[in-house]
């Protein structure tokens, strides 16, 4: 089978996808191989189940349930997740968060960013640092940035900077290379492919699968991106979910995965 990845929700719905398939603003992918099968993130609710459902898929005995980022748009669905699902994922998963803006010195909270989820339901296993699944995949953990973005702030009586810290990505280890699948890529595309690079020993990319964060990013940010992928050179990129219109116009290469599609690797 090498390695199969069924969207089971994104923001839009497929080219001919069955009309019962819901699309909403989030992710929510099963990952498989021979042997492993992940689901990675969860989107905002139970639609990616009630997909599921209807792509005739068993989410009930997959390996492991891997969660991106804190982000309700990918864990708001883990309370329809099986209890005592394995479910691997960054220590800061469930910290509150906001989006935020600051006007004449003081910052104001706009936008709840996270969501209130019962882990203790779950066989949690958090964790910074990166950690095998299976013989070929292999969660990040943490990805180092040099000068991180702030996105938000977390909750509290301090506005505390967010830079999304507890965001990690997907490895699989392919004959062909690495395919990295990411959630939003909050963390920065590059800095998120030299991390797997560095982890695993291996150079060569042959996809990357996901969210890019690309859609509100500046020229000279989209033209940094497009610079660093053409010097790596992955065959494949596939980005979805919050890549947006403006980070596919400036990747023309790129596709755009939705609800219901299947990719092959």
């Amino acid at each position: 089978m090498a390695l199969r990845i069924r969207v089971l929700l994104e923001n839009h719905k497929g080219a001919g996808a069955d009309k019962s398939l819901k699309a909403r603003p989030g992710l929510s992918l099963l990952v498989e191989d021979e042997s492993t099968s992940i689901l990675f993130d969860t989107g905002p609710d139970g639609s990616f189940m009630q997909n599921a459902l209807a792509m005739g898929i068993d989410l009930s005995d997959v390996s492991a349930v891997v969660l991106s980022h804190g982000h309700y748009d990918h864990c708001g669905g883990v309370p329809w997740l099986p209890d005592n699902s394995r479910i691997i994922c960054h220590p800061d998963i469930a910290r509150e968060r906001y989006a935020a803006m600051t006007f004449l010195g003081i910052t104001r909270k706009i936008k709840k960013l996270s969501c209130e989820v019962d882990y203790s339901r779950y066989r949690m296993m958090y964790t910074r640092d990166p950690l095998p699944i299976g013989e070929n995949f292999i969660w990040s953990g943490e990805i180092p940035v040099v000068a991180p973005e702030a996105y938000g702030i977390f909750g509290g009586h301090d506005a505390e900077p967010d830079s999304i810290l507890d965001e990690g990505v997907l490895i699989y280890q392919s004959t062909k290379g690495l395919v990295i699948i990411t959630g939003c890529g909050h963390r920065g595309i590059a800095n998120i492919v030299r991390h797997c690079q560095n982890i695993t020993g291996i150079k060569r990319i042959y996809a990357l699968v996901g969210g890019f964060h690309l859609r509100c990013a500046s020229p000279f940010t989209m033209w940094r991106v497009r610079r660093f992928l053409q010097e790596q050179k992955p065959e494949k990129l596939c980005g979805c979910h919050c890549t947006g219109a403006w980070g596919r116009l400036w990747l023309p290469e790129i596709t755009a995965p939705a609800t219901g599609d299947v990719l092959r690797f």
